[in-house]
């Protein structure tokens, strides 16, 4: 049974299942906890994000170049994420554990390592964990596939994340919450990394020097290209995602523990409309796909303006998910060919590099979202849930759908500059 199972589209996305609970719950509800909860200024807040993307500048491309030249019989990708397993557990629970009675300058020293603990650990998994995703998986056909069901299981990461999140935290505490998370994580990764082979002729590959693989893959256009677009996108997932529960309660006038219900709505959906998605991509040169599923989800942000109740804000999250999907299911594709023909060109497998820049230039994506919030908090006087400032309404509808519209207007007008030739596995 393990053979049969080994490197199948439905254990790899295991390994997206265990990191996506924890990120999740991170991402949408870390800036909610220490602006709005714990009172940490917006300015300390956004200068701890800043300083955090200096430090992922430098480390995502290392990472990635060390996982690239790792020789060992357990493979290239797999060592770094055993070792990698606890550190993230510890990490993780540290970020939802801050010590009680902190001055705003000790909450913010704690926040600022906190975050470049995890950060830096979670790099390490992300990077080992996509670059598998082109060695695994061949063909556009298989890529298809294995990225649909890869982003059918995000989302119940996601849902679980975000929907079970506000319901954990009000029974049992922040820290208590986290430490449920770190556990499942731990668990799921095991479960994924018995089932995963790395291809040992890839590994065989000579691989060049720390200066020549920079060297190749900044003349690599196309590659840069499509991760610009791919950040604008991306800086919209995680705005929503930190949004929503500002959006409930000042926009929709939510009680907190409604909340679920509203995150629901968006995640809930994206799991068949993932498997639509799936469908179209089939029909369409990856590329096609990719820029369409940009268009999709600029229009599917437009709703979320107009809510003013529970059941305005259900329907908007559904029409949003029907765009998220479109978003989650076509980039890897994309990458991958990117990553093929680089292969091609250079005779070496180099997923970890190209998997950690693209995340460094994907990831930035939270500098632009840190930067809209400030901006946006400052024109309308939001400042924290101490002092929201005479109209938080207005605050989060241009937060969670004027801005989000303008960043993927400017995905789709980036996307028009790439051009990837079909190669002659690309069918396979």
């Amino acid at each position: 049974m393990r053979q049969r199972l080994t490197n199948t589209p439905m254990m790899y996305a295991f390994g997206m299942l265990a990191m996506m609970i924890p990120s999740q719950a991170f991402s949408t509800f870390y800036s909610y906890y220490y602006v709005d909860t714990l009172g940490l200024g917006l300015g300390l807040f956004t200068l701890a994000r800043t300083l955090f993307l200096i430090w992922d500048a430098v480390n995502q491309p290392l990472f990635g170049y060390w996982s690239d030249r790792t020789k060992s019989r357990y493979g290239r990708r797999r060592p770094w994420i055993f070792a990698a397993i606890p550190l993230f557990m510890l990490a993780f629970i540290m970020i939802f554990s801050p010590p009680s009675d902190m001055s705003e300058m000790g909450l913010f020293a704690w926040f600022l390592i906190a975050l470049i603990f995890y950060e830096a650990v979670a790099t390490v998994i992300w990077v080992n964990y996509g670059a598998l995703f082109p060695e695994l998986f061949k063909g556009d056909r298989v890529r298809t596939k294995a990225s649909a069901v890869q982003q059918g299981y995000q989302i119940v990461g996601i849902l679980i994340g975000s929907a079970l999140t506000p319901t954990l935290f009000k029974a049992m505490g922040s820290s208590n919450m986290s430490i449920i998370y770190a556990v499942a994580f731990g668990l799921l990764m095991l479960l994924f990394l018995r089932f995963v082979k790395e291809d040992e002729e890839a590994a065989r590959a000579p691989q060049p020097r720390l200066k020549e693989a920079f060297k190749e893959t900044l003349k690599n256009k196309p590659f840069w290209i499509v991760n610009i677009a791919n950040s604008f996108a991306q800086t919209v997932n995680g705005l929503l995602s930190a949004t929503i529960p500002f959006y409930a309660k000042y926009v929709l006038k939510l009680p907190e523990e409604q909340n679920t219900l509203l995150l629901a709505s968006v995640f809930v959906s994206v799991i068949p409309l993932v498997g639509v998605w799936y469908w179209l991509l089939r029909k369409m040169d990856p590329t096609t796909g990719w820029r369409w599923s940009f268009v999709a989800y600029a229009l599917s942000v437009i709703p979320l303006w107009f809510a003013s109740d529970l059941v305005g804000g259900i329907t908007a999250g559904v029409i949003v998910g029907f765009g998220l999907a479109g978003f989650l299911v076509s980039p890897p594709m994309v990458n991958s060919r990117i990553i093929d023909k680089d292969a091609l060109k250079t005779g070496s497998r180099r997923e970890g590099i190209y998997t950690a820049v693209s995340g460094f230039i994907v990831r930035s994506s939270g500098l632009i979202s840190a930067a809209a919030f400030l901006i946006v908090g400052v024109i309308f006087g939001y400042e924290s849930g101490d002092n929201p400032g005479p109209d938080p309404e207005k605050t989060f509808r241009y937060l969670i759908s004027v801005v989000p519209f303008i960043l993927l207007a400017i995905s789709i007008a980036v996307s028009f500059f790439v051009k990837i030739e079909k190669g002659p596995a690309d069918e396979s």
